[in-house]
């Protein structure tokens, strides 16, 4: 049975700042042991100062047990850090599967564009935490991130697939900076 490609998300409490420098190293630490640990193949994420976003396909170990093994590993090492008890993260992760190609590469170009979403930098190459910069090969690929299987899918050479998905991320800059409308959960 083949499994399915999601997009989670976890947000800390609030919206309160859950991660910093330190917190995010840790969490791409225990992103890679969840990656192998669950047999998960990781296209893509971001790790912002309130939530992060992961696009993935499962393994057989599944998707509850992962997040929770990543989200808990999060709290504690969160709350170490800002010096807090109690919850890290507002509610369960979100997650939704990606049924068509569209929608697959419509989330993982939302999820690279996050961060100059957000005013840290302008384009996806401008954050250290997010994916984009180990697939195109300008820092070392985290050992989480699968981009020879994602970069297989947008040619056929790694110098021509590297130069589509940058085009790929590229097109879709309008469309990811455009303003969220949170009430309805949509894009304006």
């Amino acid at each position: 049975m083949p499994f399915g490609y999601y997009h989670a998300v976890s947000r800390g409490n609030n919206k309160q700042e859950i991660f910093d420098d330190w917190v995010r190293a840790r969490f791409l630490f225990r992103l890679a042991r969840v990656v192998r640990r669950f047999d998960w193949r990781m296209f893509g994420w971001a790790v912002m100062s309130n939530h992060f976003h992961l696009v993935f396909q499962l393994g057989e170990g599944g998707l509850k047990a992962g997040m929770q093994q990543l989200n808990t590993g999060v709290a504690r090492d969160s709350n170490y850090r800002f010096g807090r008890v109690n919850h890290c993260f507002g509610q369960r992760y979100w997650s939704t599967p990606l049924e068509t190609d569209e929608h697959f590469r419509a989330s993982l170009r939302y999820t690279l564009w996050n961060p100059a979403r957000a005013g840290v930098g302008a384009h996806p190459g401008d954050s250290k935490w997010t994916s984009f910069r180990g697939t195109l090969g300008l820092d070392l690929p985290h050992e989480a991130l699968d981009a020879p299987y994602l970069l297989a899918h947008f040619g056929s050479t790694p110098d021509r697939a590297q130069d589509a998905f940058r085009r790929f991320v590229w097109a879709g800059r309008e469309r990811c900076l455009a303003p969220w409308d949170e009430g309805r959960g949509i894009l304006r």
